[in-house]
């Protein structure tokens, strides 16, 4: 049996993910598409920068959804937002079958090092200046 006190309180609308807790990646999508009938799969590919025969595999379940990268879903997230729909990251990690992230370090590290991989080499090593220069300051103050 729950109660108020039991429910995890970072969580803004306990009801809504009660609701739709067992959804898949293709039911939420669906759901989610539905609230805005002027759109569709292509538009939301297009806008979130994923691909859409991607897409679409994930919305016929012919391809898997438990190694999305996280920044992918945050884009869909960020694009039904601005179409007007109410939808948050966790329903998204959730609907995938992976923990909702936190202030993981380990996240933000994987990303820095995705983006410091794609810079020449002549800018990694000014953001290598940049970052020790950041360090020394935060030493300071």
């Amino acid at each position: 049996m729950t109660n108020q006190r039991s429910r995890p309180p970072a969580d803004p609308e306990p009801r809504r993910h009660a609701q739709h807790g067992d959804e898949d990646l293709a039911a939420l999508l669906e759901r989610l598409l539905a609230q805005v009938p002027d759109r569709t799969q292509k538009d939301l590919a297009a806008e979130s920068g994923i691909s859409y025969p991607t897409l679409n595999a994930w919305m016929n379940r012919t391809r898997g959804t438990s190694r999305i990268d996280p920044e992918k879903l945050r884009a869909m997230v960020d694009v039904f937002r601005r179409w007007g729909v109410r939808t948050t990251p966790r329903e998204f990690f959730e609907a995938v079958g992976r923990p909702v992230p936190g202030p993981s370090g380990d996240e933000r590290e994987a990303r820095l090092l995705k983006l410091y991989r794609q810079l020449p080499e002549s800018r990694q090593r000014a953001l290598l200046k940049d970052a020790e220069a950041m360090l020394q300051v935060s030493r300071i103050v």
